[in-house]
């Protein structure tokens, strides 16, 4: 059997080197192509060199979500993710049949998940790679939200604001539901789409659809009326105001 050929996609240091130190242990004849950190890096790659037998991913990357490689390339191999989500967030790849290495990744994890690969039949692998796309396809159209005992599903024409406040952060949809968000406004701002949302300041995400009015506010500075109730006034900076009105009338 030929040995395989994998690439992984990783940008924290200690755990590529974790990681490719695991797959030789388990599989010495196994020829790590490339370990890459970026998604641009990766859309780069694929477009470049033929594809590898099994890619290795992490979801969170230095410059967005691994997903966003997705929307430029169509990955035709399996991939397993790793992955430092909670466990709510983990049963949704359960659900989805979708492999996944929990960091810090195991000996004994990556050995699983390379003998159920390799058990797979080629119309398994398939259909394998097609439930990848639709998890992928539906990640970038939704959040899935843990809430006490469930997930709920949330797509972004439901939501109103993002708001951080004391390192927490929260959502609130147009219909003033408001939930817990396990990310950063910084992280959020790499899967929303930038024609959709805009970053009014540190504490605030606003969707275009849930400005109700806007009014001027002291130093030539905008404050933004929302639909819904807000925490607090959201300001955008005298600095900003030109690129919020760009934003906000798409010229």
């Amino acid at each position: 059997m030929p040995s395989l050929k994998a690439l992984i996609i990783e940008d924290e240091t200690a755990a590529a080197i974790n990681l490719r130190a695991l797959l030789r242990e388990v599989d010495p004849s196994m020829q790590i192509l490339e370990i890459l950190d970026t998604v641009t890096d990766s859309i780069h790659w694929f477009r470049t060199h033929p594809l590898p037998d099994l890619v290795f991913m992490d979801i969170h990357l230095s410059d967005g979500q691994a997903f966003k490689i997705f929307e430029q390339i169509e990955v035709e191999c399996p991939i397993v993710f790793t992955t430092a989500y909670d466990q709510y967030a983990l049963d949704a790849f359960k659900v989805n049949s979708i492999d996944y290495l929990l960091k810090p990744i195991k000996r004994e994890e990556l050995e699983r998940a390379l003998e159920k690969l390799q058990r797979l039949s080629t119309p398994e692998i398939s259909e394998y790679m097609e439930q990848t796309r639709r998890f992928i396809t539906a990640r970038a159209q939704s959040f899935l939200i843990p809430f006490r005992d469930r997930l709920v599903p949330l797509l972004p024409d439901q939501i109103a604001f993002f708001y951080t406040a004391e390192e927490r952060v929260t959502v609130t949809t147009l219909d003033g539901r408001c939930f817990p968000m396990d990310r950063s406004l910084d992280t959020l701002m790499t899967q929303l789409s930038p024609s959709d949302f805009f970053r009014a300041n540190r504490q605030f995400i606003v969707a275009r659809r849930a400005i109700a009015d806007l009014s001027v506010w002291f130093g030539s500075r905008l404050s933004l009326n929302l639909s819904v109730k807000t925490e607090e006034r959201i300001v955008v900076s005298k600095a900003r105001v030109p690129e919020f009105k760009q934003w906000f009338t798409g010229i």
